[in-house]
């Protein structure tokens, strides 16, 4: 009889129990209906969270990078710890929705002096159970076990697409600073090659201003030249070398036995990604999900707040054996039973429920405005590589034919000073603008690269290794940075 009746209860608590916790509606998205560029569509119909990162980045050093980066670095590392610890929490809350059996066997023998015994001689009893208790088990009648379970899991699920995030800001910081790196590389080899040049020219100019062939003011001109280039050289290698720390750091361990480095114009990086509408951004960005799922936490918890104000029933029950002597636990008649219901209303508390559920609303329109903000940050991560995707291209041209022209500048006022035609001054200017020329075309190419890759990662590229084909049509071709 006491066991039906405890089944009943459990059964009742388990299936009627009802969520307090306000119904959720995502919040609309607070950014315009379009990005408000022209070329947002592209030729490329492949969505860059479909995108492998190894179909994006080509280079099979960066990939190399990238694969030990994912592997050790630390950050990443916590992150998936962070998943764990999520993980057991919600497994630790989500156990208060089904009751908790303990088995128990306790065992006692005393004996009773007679001085202080009634019948005036000593004695001495036993007493032994075995049996299966139910510890406080809260019958969820108004949904507050419920609801801080289904807070514990949206905690749990916000932490793993935290996780996704960092992987895919991981990856793009990855490829950005592997980037730099080439770029000062190329600019350190432009500034030797320069230095080498213009070392050259002074010497010849020091010869002859030895002989009176030219004044002390071209002399200290051309080692002037001469020793910006080596100035541009060195800060060029102290900022590769802190781009090449900043890659160790972030790949986690040293970078050695690589494949062999291409420079910046072999970088076949796409760059005709579809940008798609605003509103992909909710499935494609793991940080605008994690946000979300921060939102959902923070509605459950509304609920349990809101239930708080209603009675809490729990159980305590227990079934087993009881006898004076140890092998008379499992004979008949010794069957033993307890059964202690317990409900608790709250009357006055101070304020504290009434507080909690204020704390709980405001912590959800915290939760609110973060995810309102994480899509416009979004919104305008995208937009802003749009916009320079349509620009970059054109100013790499223009920068390019501005190299060529001050490379033709070069040439004729050197013809036209060895014909005596031109000044040395002429000479120098040209010499320096090409120069400024030459570096600032390799920032642009770096520009116009790491545009590329920002723009992958504001999609949501960066999480799959491998593009998955989705029709028997080849993949699409990567169009390189010139």
């Amino acid at each position: 009889m006491m066991k039906s009746i405890t089944l009943a209860l459990l059964a009742a608590g388990v299936l009627s129990a009802c969520s307090m916790a306000p119904k959720y509606v995502r919040p609309d998205a607070p950014v315009a209906a379009d990005y408000g560029v022209p070329s947002a569509a592209g030729n490329n119909q492949v969505r860059a969270a479909d995108i492998g990162w190894r179909n994006f980045f080509t280079d099979p050093r960066l990939q190399v990078l990238i694969t030990n980066a994912l592997v050790n670095n630390r950050d990443l590392r916590v992150a998936a710890l962070r998943i764990e610890e999520a993980r057991a929490l919600y497994n630790i809350q989500s156990a208060d929705l089904l009751p908790t059996l303990n088995a128990n066997a306790t065992g006692s023998r005393g004996r009773v002096p007679a001085s202080i015994n009634n019948t005036g001689s000593s004695v001495v009893s036993s007493n032994y159970q075995v049996g299966l208790g139910l510890a406080a088990f809260e019958l969820d009648f108004f949904g507050r076990v419920r609801s801080l379970s289904d807070a514990a899991l949206a905690s749990y699920l916000s932490t793993e697409e935290a996780q996704r995030a960092a992987q895919i800001s991981l990856v793009s910081e990855v490829a950005k600073a592997y980037l730099s790196e080439r770029a000062f590389a190329e600019q350190q080899e432009l500034s030797r090659q320069t230095y080498e040049s213009r070392a050259q020219a002074y010497k010849l100019s020091k010869q002859r201003f030895d002989v009176g062939a030219s004044s002390a003011l071209d002399l200290r001109n051309d080692e002037a030249l001469m020793q910006t280039a080596r100035a541009a050289e060195l800060a060029a290698s102290r900022q590769r070398a802190q781009a090449m720390n900043a890659l160790t750091l972030l790949v986690g361990q040293p970078l050695n036995d690589l494949p062999p480095a291409q420079p910046l114009s072999a970088q076949d990086i796409l760059t005709d990604i579809p940008a798609g509408l605003p509103s992909d951004l909710l499935t494609q960005r793991p940080d605008i999900r994690s946000a979300e799922q921060t939102l959902l936490s923070a509605n459950a918890n509304i609920g349990a707040a809101r239930a708080a104000f209603f009675p809490r029933i729990s159980l305590t029950a227990g079934l087993g054996t009881s006898s004076n002597e140890l092998s008379g636990l499992f004979e008949g008649g010794s069957r033993s039973w307890s059964f202690a219901p317990q409900l608790v209303l709250p009357i006055f508390d101070a304020g504290r429920n009434r507080g909690n559920l204020n704390l709980a609303e405001v912590r959800k329109d915290i939760a609110v405005a973060n995810y309102e903000k994480s899509i416009q940050v979004a919104f305008r991560e995208v937009s802003d590589a749009l916009v320079a995707r349509s620009l970059l291209d054109e100013q790499i041209d223009a920068q390019r034919l501005v190299q060529e022209a001050q490379a033709e500048r070069y040439k004729f006022a050197t013809q036209r000073f060895q014909n005596g035609i031109a000044s040395s001054l002429d000479v120098l200017d040209a010499q320096r603008e090409l120069f400024t020329a030459q570096l600032t075309l390799v920032q642009a190419r770096l520009l116009r690269l790491t545009n590329a890759i920002d723009l992958y990662r504001s999609l949501g590229g960066g999480l799959v290794e491998t593009t998955v084909a989705t029709a028997p049509a080849a993949a699409p071709a990567a169009t390189p940075v010139k």
